[in-house]
């Protein structure tokens, strides 16, 4: 059962789920960090706090009722990027540069390329989704940049070499 839009419980849905969501991502920074300084039973407890949290928000998101058919799920994963890359990052880059943050504006920028090239994939993928060939993706692990098949031997968006990416398979 889908929950009214008008209901409180929707907003907490929400709000649990955007919590949950970035502890995920805390805690498994937090895991890398942890492993980098030679802490690994810190870092595999911060990875299944990590695993707990993406339990918790993908059933709220399940609750919300915010999975739907793959079709559905890549046409609101094309809305979303599409959102980020014309609305929200520009606006984020815009702040930045005023307020002279360049580290923050090299983070927003980075990730405002990234999501066009997402929302070509997806919508490749819509477009496509009864006759997709399998491929791999290949991820900057700098910058984000997400490619269909071989990863390039210089990424497009922040100049790191192929050894940057990672095979997503």
């Amino acid at each position: 059962m889908q929950l009214s839009e008008g209901m409180e419980t929707m907003k907490n849905l929400q709000e649990a789920f955007a919590g949950e969501s970035q502890a995920n991502r805390k805690y498994l920074a937090f895991a890398e960090k942890a492993d980098k300084e030679g802490y690994l039973q810190v870092a595999r407890l911060f990875r299944a706090a990590a695993h707990a949290e993406t339990v918790h928000a993908l059933a709220h998101l399940r609750t919300m009722g915010k999975v739907g058919s793959t079709m559905e799920n890549l046409r609101a994963a094309i809305d979303g990027e599409t959102h980020e890359f014309t609305r929200m990052y520009p606006a984020m880059i815009e702040k930045a540069k005023q307020e002279g943050q360049d580290a923050a504006l090299k983070s927003f920028s980075f990730a405002n390329s990234v999501e066009v090239e997402h929302a070509s994939l997806y919508q490749m993928a819509l477009d496509n989704l009864h006759s997709l060939e399998p491929t791999d993706y290949h991820v900057c692990s700098v910058c984000g940049y997400t490619c269909a098949g071989a990863a390039p031997e210089v990424c497009p968006v922040c100049r790191s070499t192929a050894a940057a990416f990672t095979k997503i398979a």
